[in-house]
């Protein structure tokens, strides 16, 4: 079976409308997860405990699909 892996991050971004941080050296990383039902439980809760505050957004990265460097598409591929 092949893993699912994820990772939850977020911070402040530059506007609501971009995906810009502020700071990227403030980025919180909530956690890597096995799949996806999971990372989503844990992006929804940051969403909802950072509602108020319209320039902090999470996200849902699929590292799955980083490392999937034998798929010709791969972004990773070009860096080996």
């Amino acid at each position: 079976m092949t893993q699912r892996l994820h990772i939850v991050f977020g911070g402040e971004l530059v506007s609501p409308a971009s995906n810009e941080f502020v700071d990227p050296a403030k980025i919180h990383v909530v956690g890597l997860f096995p799949d996806y039902a999971s990372a989503h439980r844990a992006w929804k809760a940051e969403a909802q405990r950072t509602v108020d505050h319209a320039t902090t957004r999470y996200f849902i990265a699929h590292l799955h699909r980083l490392m999937e460097e034998s798929n010709e598409h791969s972004p990773t591929q070009s860096l080996v």
